[in-house]
């Protein structure tokens, strides 16, 4: 199809088929170590997702692949293969982030690193949470997708330790973010749908 024809919204079969799928949106939890509360932020963002019917969103624990650090393998374990198979049915992504010193978790970096063309020509929304909103750990994680050719989005939640978690441990999201996470996830479905015709 051509560029006037895009443009007046004139569309093949084929791409009639690809706007009336629903779109697989995995939210992915960026945190291994045990006593995480990653778990609580995703499902809170995926009961806001279900209730919009937009995409099939799921959730993701790059623990459950039980990926080696890079460089320590031969990258025959099963769990790297599962890894890329899993992001390659993806077609966009929620990284839900936490701040470690400034930045993103060792494990989420790592399960960036195991993955390449997974990652290509898709897009992805950032839930960050820390004492400063996990803003720091967001900044740099949107330059390594940078790099994997993952869109990031401009609208980012971000949660603290001390006003959304009790005892830093247990989630009580303020209600004002819900809005936010909407916003968020109404840019992922969209920029995912328009990047999937150049995949």
């Amino acid at each position: 199809m051509g560029l006037l024809d895009r443009l007046f919204g004139k569309e093949t079969k084929e791409e009639e088929t690809m706007t009336t799928e629903k779109l697989n949106i995995g939210i992915i939890l960026g945190s291994t170590r045990q006593g995480r509360v990653s778990p609580q932020v995703a499902e809170w963002v995926k009961g806001i997702a279900d209730q919009r019917g937009d995409a099939n969103y799921e959730i993701v624990d790059i623990a459950d692949f039980k990926l080696p650090f890079l460089g320590t393998t031969d990258g025959s374990e099963p769990g790297i293969a599962a890894w890329n198979e899993k992001l390659a049915n993806l077609d966009g992504f929620v990284f839900i982030v936490q701040e470690y010193n400034h930045s993103l978790s060792a494990s989420l970096k790592n399960a960036l690193d195991f993955a390449r063309e997974a990652w290509y020509n898709k897009a992805a929304g950032i839930v960050s949470y820390g004492s400063t909103g996990g803003a720091r750990a967001a900044e740099h994680l949107r330059g390594i997708c940078a790099e994997l050719k993952i869109a990031d989005v401009r609208t980012h939640p971000t949660l603290s330790l001390f006003t959304d978690f009790e005892n830093m441990s247990v989630f009580t999201p303020q209600e004002l973010h819900n809005a936010n996470v909407n916003a968020m996830l109404e840019e992922v479905v969209a920029w995912s749908g328009a990047l999937k015709t150049v995949r």
